[in-house]
């Protein structure tokens, strides 16, 4: 699926979120900024309409990826967020 989806990431000085724009509608996971370094995921949402496509796991991938590429840490308090960060060890040297 992460082939055939296309993931932006809007951010500000104090905010951002990624989106993933299909069909219609938008899934997406917010978070804060917490100074240079640090980002709190405090959202993930995805509509019904879009459900059952591995969404949520392409948007929590993008953020860790982007995090290493600029040497960020991520804290999850998105319950989705957390529980994805900690099935996937290999995702866990950005906490």
């Amino acid at each position: 699926m992460s082939d055939e989806v296309t993931v932006e990431r809007e951010e500000t000085e104090t905010k951002g979120r990624y989106v993933i724009r299909l069909d219609g509608a938008e899934a997406e996971m917010t978070y804060s900024r917490a100074g240079e370094k640090m980002i709190i995921i405090d959202h993930t949402g995805v509509p019904d309409a879009l459900r059952g496509r591995g969404l949520g796991l392409i948007l929590v991938r993008r953020a860790v990826e982007d995090a290493r590429a600029e040497g960020r840490k991520i804290t999850p308090l998105c319950p989705f967020a957390k529980a994805t960060i900690q099935k996937h060890p290999e995702f866990q040297d950005v906490l």
